[in-house]
């Protein structure tokens, strides 16, 4: 697994999707991690000293892996970053049907009084 910067990282996972739009999948995780062993957290801990999280993100397409590792500091410019990766790659989703709002409104008025008249 290779762990990349910010920048190198949104690039590999356009370079990611872009190679999986006819077929394939990209999964991608995020998880909690301070990036240090349990015994070093344990010591800063018993120290009294603050442990410092960042956020481990990960992404594969089944045949490469690539990860990088997100500080507070950058996580709002990630965070914007990584939303129009996934915005301009999720053209193969199919739109969901909508209900009409009249009809739906007429539904719910009649099991309205009905429940009305079911109670009287």
């Amino acid at each position: 697994m290779v762990q990349l910067q910010l920048d190198p990282f949104l690039n590999e996972l356009t370079s990611l999707f872009e190679r999986s739009t006819e077929k394939g999948s990209v999964w991608v995780t995020l998880k909690r991690s301070s990036l240090k062993s349990k015994v070093q957290r344990s010591k800063l801990a018993n120290a009294g000293e603050a442990i410092e999280y960042r956020c481990l993100i990960r992404a594969t397409d089944g045949k490469k892996t690539i990860s990088t590792s997100v500080g507070q500091k950058d996580h709002q410019r990630f965070q914007a970053s990584y939303a129009l990766i996934l915005k301009a790659h999720m053209t193969a989703l199919k739109k969901r049907e909508r209900k009409d709002k009249k009809k739906s409104a007429e539904v719910n008025k009649r099991e309205v009084t009905s429940k009305r008249a079911k109670k009287s």
